[in-house]
């Protein structure tokens, strides 16, 4: 099982909070819909704030 950082949860959690608001936006500026989605950006979020989060997925 992966382990992610605390800082890690705390942006996917914030994501997903955004996300049930209707607030949380893509790239493109559309608004995210799924769950899978917004966790996604999250994990994102931490990567490049540089919290401890597993490689992607190829």
């Amino acid at each position: 099982m992966a382990k992610y950082s605390e800082k890690a949860s705390e942006k996917v959690e914030q994501a997903v909070h955004e996300q049930k608001e209707g607030k949380l936006k893509t790239g493109s500026g559309k608004k995210v819909t799924s769950k899978k989605q917004a966790v996604a950006i999250g994990l994102s979020e931490a990567r490049k704030a540089g919290a401890k989060v597993p490689k992607k997925k190829d």
